[in-house]
C-alpha cells in the first residue's frame, strides 16, 4: 500500500507527533441462524449471489449447509442478506424481557381459570380468526406501512435493487463484486492526451465464468463507455455510480466453466486528484511548465482507468500498450517488448504480459519526460528515473534498492519474479510511495537525495526504499483476500524495513527509528477509537477501506511480528515465513494463514493460539507487578485511555513477558522469558533480587507498571548507573511512566522523579523520548490561558537539559544516532527561545546566505536553522525564494517546514492555496507544523472548517492525509468549549466526514487531554 507513515512522520517535528479511529467491540455476536430448510417461502439462492466477504462476517444460513460450499465459496458472504432483512443486529432491538439469558419470574399461583375468563378467551379467539379469515380474502390488498393499496405478490419476498443510471434496474445489489466471474488476463490500451488532460482506452477483458449466471458485474469510475463488446456482439452496459459498478446482463445463463470475452472502448478525463489516472507538472531548470500523467491506484482506484474487478482477489495477468507523443517516454509494470510509430506520428509502446498474476491495484504507467541510471542485480534490470534536472540525486537510491534486492532474494529464498525494477520520483505524488510490481513510484523527497547529504537525510530514502522492495515479496507475490487483512501487506513490509536495513546498513542505526515508531503506534492503539490488526467487522466503503492505512496496519503490525521473532527460538520465524510464501505465493490470504505456516515449523505451543489475541482484539496490555520476597505476581487487563465508563475487555492476551534483573540486566543472554496466558500468575525469583525490569529492549508491545516499591528500586537504580539498563530499556521506561501518568495509575510527581536520573543521559533513545513526552505536554499547556505554568514548564525543561543543549556541537557530526540526538535537542531549546541555540542558528544561517549557500549547513542542523531564520519577514522571504529555486529535496521539505512555522500562518497557507510554488500534497505538512505553534492552532482549525469541501476534494475522505489533517488540528485542544466545537463540526458534515475513525479518536484525545489537565493542573503548580 502507499507508504505513508514513515515519510510523514519524519517530516512532521518528532516531538509534535503523538500518533494518530470504530470497531468498539473485540468480537462480533454469534451470527444469527435462518433455517431456510423450514422455510419454503424462501426463493431458493442463486450461486451468482455470493460475494468476497471474510469469514467472520458470514451469515450461517441452515438449510444451505456448509457442506454444501466448495472450498473457495466458504469464504464468500451467503446470500441470504441479499433477502431485504436486517438478522445481523436483531439481538440489540429485541426487549430485554424478551432475552433467553434473563430468568422469567414463575406465577404466582397454579389456579384454574373461571369460567368467566374462558368465555372471554373463546369471544376473542372467534373474533381473531374472523379478522383474519376477511382480511385473507380481500382481493388485491395486501398491508404495508403506508395501507393499501399494495398488489398481492406470489413471491413474498422479491430481492431489492438499485436503479442504474439508465433508471432500468441494476442487477447487484452489494459493494463487493459477485464470484461469478473471474477475469483470467486483461489487455489495456490507453491514449493520453497531456494537452486536453484526457485519455481514451479499450479494455478487453478474458475471464471464466467460476458458476452458472446471468450477469457480468465489474467496477468502473468517471470513465464514459462508448461502446461494449461481450463475445464480439455488442452489448447495454449498466452502471450504478454510487457503488462505482458496472454490468451486462443476458437473458440466458453463462455456462460454469465458459471462457468470455468483454471489450470496453471509453473516454475520460485525466484526474485531477493523486488517485487513479492523474495528471501533474512541474517546472524545469528553464521555468518552463512540464506535464506529465502518472497512475496511483491503490486501494481502488485502478477503475478510474480501466474497467476491471477492482478487489485484490481478483488477480489476472496484465499486457498494457501506452500510445505517446514522441517526446515522452511510456513506462509500465513490464519491460516494453515493441515500440510502432502510428499514421499520426504517434508512438505506440507495447509492454510485455505479466509473467504473475496481480492484483489490479498493483498495475501502473507512466507518461512523462524522465530519465534514468540502471544497473543489472541478479538478473534484473534495476532503474531509478528522475526529472532530467534531478539525475545526479538518483545514485544513491540505485545504491540503495540494488542491495536490498540481493538480501530480499536470499533472506526470502524466492528471487525477484520480474525482469525489471524501476524506481520512479513523480513531482507532485501524494503517498510516501507505492510498490506497483516492477513500477514502484515515489514522492521526489522520499527517493532523490544529494551524495553529500547527511546520514539521518539518507536514512529516510533507505526506510521508504526498504518498505516498497518488501513489498514485491509481502503484498504483491502473496496478497491479502481483503482490505481487512491489509496489516498482512502493510505489517509485513514495515517490520523488513527497519529488520533488512539493521542488517545491511547498519550505520543508518534504525533501532531507535523503529522503537520511536512502535511508542506512536500504542499511543493510538490505547484509545477506544482504535481497532483490531486484522478487523473481523464490515470494512467495504472506500472511507472503511482507506482508514485501514493507519499506524495500527503498519506499526502496530510490524511490533507483532518483531514480537514474535524475539519470542520464537533462532530461525523458526523466518522459516514459517518462507513455508507462508512458498504455499501461497500467487494467491491471497487471511490472516490465519499465516500463523498457521508458522505454527507448522515451530516447536513450542500454536503460534495461532497466541498470535489470534493479539490481531482479533484491538489494544494491549497492561502488565502489573507485585513483588513479595522471591514471588512476584504478574496481572494483565486492558490498557485503555478513557474518561467514561468504557467497559474494558475481559478478554486476555498469551503476553511473552521478558525480564532482566539487577544481577544481569544489559547483555541479550541476561533475558528470561515467561508466557503470561491469565489474568494472574506468579514466577520465583531470589530473594536477594533488588529490582526486575520487564520487556527487555521493549520487543513486547504491553505497557509495564512496577507499582510504588518497584519504580522506586529501578530510578535509585538509574541515578546509581545509568548504564544498568539497555538504552532502549531506559526509553521504555519513561515511555511506559508517561503513559500510566495518562491513565491515572501514576502522579506526575513519579514521572518527574524517574526524569530526575536524564541530567546523566548521553544516549539517543531515551533522551529524545523524554524530550517528546515533555514537549507534547508544554504544547498542551501552551495552549491553554496558563501562562505563568507554560513559563515554569519551560523553565523546568531548560534547566534540566539546557547544559546538554548548549553543549551540542554545530559542526559536521558522522553518526546517525549523534545527528538524531544533537537535532532533537536543539530543535526543542530553538523552539523555546534558547538564546545561545537562537544565536549559533542564526549565525549558521547568514554564513549560508553571504556564502550563495556553498557554506553547507549540517543536513540534521537545517530545519533548526531555517525554523529560526523564518521568524523574521526577511528570512521568511528569502527561504521561500530558496524552496522555490532549489533542486534538493530535502532540503525543501526542510524549508517548507520552517516557513510553516511563522508566526504569521496565512501567508503560509496562502501560499500553499494559490499554488505554483509549493504542491498542494503538502498541505497536510503545512497544517501540521501550523498547528504545533501557538500563533496558528486556532487559525489553521479555523482554515479546515472554513475549506473542508475544498480539501476532500483534493485528498478522499477517510484517507491518511485526512487523518493527519484532522489528528494535527484537534489533538492540542484540551477544554469543553473545544470539544463540543470539533463534535458540532463533524456531526455537521454527515457523509462528508461524520463517521470517520479518526474523527472519534479526535473526540476522545479532547476528552483525554481535558480530564489529564483537570487531574494534573494543581500538582504541576506545586511541583513546578
Amino acid at each position: 500500500a502507499p507508504y505513508q507513515g514513515l515519510l510523514i512522520e519524519a517530516e512532521y517535528s518528532r516531538a509534535s507527533l503523538p500518533r494518530n479511529m470504530i470497531e468498539n467491540s473485540m468480537f462480533e455476536e454469534e451470527p444469527d441462524v435462518v433455517d431456510l430448510a423450514k422455510d419454503s417461502t424462501f426463493p431458493a439462492l442463486d450461486p451468482d449471489e455470493v460475494v468476497y466477504e471474510p469469514r467472520s462476517s458470514r451469515l450461517l444460513v441452515r438449510g444451505l449447509g456448509e457442506n454444501d460450499l466448495d472450498d473457495e465459496e466458504e469464504d464468500y458472504e451467503s446470500s441470504a442478506r441479499l433477502l431485504g432483512m436486517s438478522f445481523m443486529n436483531r439481538s440489540s432491538t429485541r426487549s430485554p424481557s424478551a432475552s433467553p439469558y434473563i430468568r422469567q419470574a414463575p406465577p404466582r399461583s397454579c389456579s384454574r381459570p373461571s369460567a368467566r375468563m374462558l368465555v372471554v378467551g373463546v369471544f376473542i379467539l372467534v373474533l381473531v380468526t374472523s379478522m383474519a379469515m376477511v382480511l385473507y380474502f380481500l382481493p388485491g390488498c395486501t398491508f404495508t406501512k403506508t395501507g393499501c393499496p399494495k398488489a398481492n405478490s406470489s413471491t413474498p419476498m422479491e430481492l431489492v435493487y438499485p436503479k442504474s443510471t439508465t433508471g432500468e434496474m441494476f442487477p447487484w445489489n452489494e459493494l463487493r463484486l459477485p464470484a461469478s466471474v473471474r477475469p483470467v488476463n486483461y489487455d489495456l490500451s490507453l491514449t493520453p492526451n497531456l494537452t486536453s488532460m484526457t485519455f481514451t482506452g479499450r479494455t478487453i477483458i478474458n475471464m471464466i465464468i467460476q458458476h452458472n449466471t446471468k450477469r457480468v458485474v465489474l467496477h468502473s469510475s468517471e470513465i464514459n463507455i462508448i461502446k461494449a463488446t461481450f463475445q464480439s456482439v455488442e452489448v447495454k452496459v449498466l452502471e450504478y455510480k454510487p457503488w462505482q459498478q458496472i454490468a451486462v446482463s443476458f437473458p440466458g445463463d453463462l455456462k460454469e466453466g465458459q471462457v468470455c470475452v468483454l471489450t470496453l472502448d471509453y473516454t475520460a478525463n485525466l484526474s485531477h486528484t493523486y488517485d487513479g489516472f492523474y495528471n501533474s507538472s512541474y517546472n524545469d531548470k528553464t521555468g518552463a511548465k512540464r506535464v506529465l500523467a502518472a497512475t496511483q491506484f491503490e486501494p481502488q482506484a485502478a477503475r478510474k482507468a480501466f474497467p476491471c474487478f477492482d478487489e485484490p482477489a481478483f488477480k489476472a495477468t496484465f499486457l498494457v500498450r501506452i500510445t505517446r507523443e514522441p517526446e515522452y517516454i511510456a513506462l509500465s509494470n513490464m519491460p516494453k517488448a515493441k515500440t510502432t510509430t502510428l499514421p499520426s506520428g504517434m508512438l505506440e509502446d507495447e509492454f510485455e504480459q505479466t509473467s504473475v498474476n496481480m492484483s489490479t491495484y498493483l498495475v501502473a504507467f507512466i507518461v512523462a519526460n524522465f530519465t534514468s541510471i540502471t544497473r543489472n542485480v541478479s538478473n534484473t534490470l534495476v532503474s531509478v528515473y528522475s526529472v532530467p534536472e534531478k539525475k545526479e540525486h538518483t545514485q544513491y537510491a540505485l545504491d540503495t534498492a540494488s542491495r536490498l534486492l540481493q538480501f530480499y532474494n536470499t533472506v526470502f529464498d524466492i528471487d525477484y519474479p520480474l525482469r525489471k525494477l524501476d524506481l520512479v520520483a513523480i513531482p507532485d505524488f501524494l503517498a510516501g510511495a507505492m510498490e506497483n510490481w516492477g513500477l514502484i513510484t515515489f514522492r521526489e523527497t522520499s527517493l532523490l537525495v544529494q551524495n553529500q547529504s547527511s546520514l539521518l537525510d539518507k536514512q529516510l530514502i533507505a526506510n521508504v526504499v526498504a518498505h516498497e522492495l518488501a513489498h514485491q515479496w509481502f503484498g504483491n507475490l502473496v496478497t491479502m483476500r481483503w482490505w481487512n487483512d491489509l496489516w498482512l501487506s502493510e505489517g509485513f513490509a514495515t517490520y523488513w524495513q527497519y529488520a533488512s536495513l539493521m542488517t545491511e546498513f547498519p550505520q543508518l542505526y534504525l533501532g531507535n527509528v523503529f522503537l520511536e515508531e512502535r511508542f506512536k503506534a500504542m499511543a493510538k492503539d490505547s484509545l477506544n477509537s482504535s481497532h483490531p490488526v486484522s478487523v473481523s467487522a464490515q470494512v467495504t466503503t472506500p472511507e472503511q477501506v482507506s482508514e485501514m492505512f493507519d499506524s495500527i496496519t503498519y506499526e502496530k503490525g510490524a511490533s507483532l511480528l518483531l514480537m514474535l521473532n524475539s519470542t520464537l527460538p533462532d530461525g523458526q520465524f523466518r522459516k514459517g515465513l518462507l513455508e507462508y510464501l512458498r504455499q501461497y505465493r500467487g494467491s491471497n490470504t487471511v490472516t490465519d494463514d499465516l500463523w498457521n505456516s508458522i505454527t507448522r515449523v515451530a516447536v513450542q505451543e500454536s503460534v495461532s493460539d497466541m498470535m489470534r489475541t493479539w490481531t482479533l482484539q484491538k489494544g494491549f496490555p497492561l502488565v502489573t507487578v507485585s513483588r513479595k520476597g522471591g514471588e512476584v505476581t504478574l496481572t494483565q487487563e486492558h490498557f485503555l485511555l478513557s474518561t467514561d465508563n468504557t467497559t474494558h475487555t475481559s478478554s486476555l492476551w498469551h503476553i511473552p513477558v521478558t525480564y532482566v534483573n539487577d544481577s544481569c540486566s544489559s547483555a541479550p543472554s541476561c533475558r528470561q522469558m515467561f508466557t503470561l496466558r491469565n489474568k494472574t500468575a506468579t514466577l520465583k525469583v531470589s530473594e536477594s533480587v533488588k529490582w526486575l525490569k520487564l520487556n527487555y529492549m521493549n520487543t513486547g508491545f504491553y505497557i509495564v507498571h512496577y507499582g510504588d516499591e518497584g519504580w522506586t528500586a529501578l530510578i535509585d537504580a538509574l541515578k546509581t548507573d545509568v548504564s544498568t539498563l539497555t538504552p532502549h530499556d531506559r526509553a521504555s521506561l519513561i515511555h511506559n511512566i508517561f503513559s500510566l501518568s495518562r491513565l491515572g495509575r501514576v502522579s506526575f510527581r513519579q514521572v518527574l522523579s524517574l526524569l530526575d536520573y536524564t541530567t546523566n543521559e548521553t544516549e539517543t533513545a531515551p533522551l529524545t523520548e523524554a524530550l517528546t513526552q515533555l514537549s507534547s505536554v508544554y504544547r498542551l499547556l501552551d495552549k491553554r490561558p496558563e501562562l505563568r505554568l507554560v513559563a515554569r514548564m519551560k523553565a523546568y525543561i531548560l534547566g534540566h537539559f539546557g547544559p546538554l543543549m548548549d553543549s551540542q556541537d554545530w559542526g559536521v557530526e558522522e553518526s546517525v544516532s549523534s545527528q538524531e540526538r544533537r537535532s532533537a535537542l536543539l530543535e526543542l531549546a530553538c523552539s523555546l527561545g534558547r538564546k545561545n541555540c537562537t544565536d549559533q542558528a542564526t549565525a549558521l544561517y547568514e554564513q549560508w546566505t553571504n556564502s550563495n549557500q556553498t557554506n553547507r549547513i549540517p543536513g540534521d542542523l537545517q530545519r533548526v536553522v531555517f525554523s529560526v531564520a523564518a521568524q523574521s519577514d526577511s528570512g521568511w522571504l528569502s527561504l521561500l525564494d530558496t524552496y522555490r529555486l532549489t533542486t534538493y529535496d530535502s532540503e525543501k521539505r526542510k524549508i517548507l517546514q520552517a516557513l510553516a512555522s511563522t508566526q504569521d500562518p496565512r501567508r503560509i497557507v496562502c501560499t500553499v492555496l494559490e499554488g505554483g510554488i509549493i504542491h498542494t500534497q503538502e498541505l497536510p505538512l503545512v497544517i501540521s507544523t501550523v498547528s504545533d505553534g501557538f500563533a496558528g492552532h486556532l487559525f489553521v482549525w479555523d482554515f479546515v472548517k472554513e475549506s473542508w469541501d475544498r480539501i476532500i476534494e483534493k485528498f478522499p475522505v477517510g484517507s491518511y492525509s485526512i487523518q493527519s489533517i484532522v489528528k494535527s488540528t484537534t489533538s492540542q485542544f484540551s477544554t469543553q468549549t473545544h470539544l463540543e466545537e470539533v463534535q458540532g463540526f463533524f456531526s455537521s458534515l454527515k457523509e462528508r466526514g461524520s463517521q470517520m475513525r479518526s474523527v472519534q479518536e479526535a473526540l476522545e484525545t479532547i476528552r483525554l487531554n481535558q480530564h489529564w489537565m483537570d487531574r494534573n493542573l494543581a500538582t504541576l503548580r506545586d511541583w513546578l
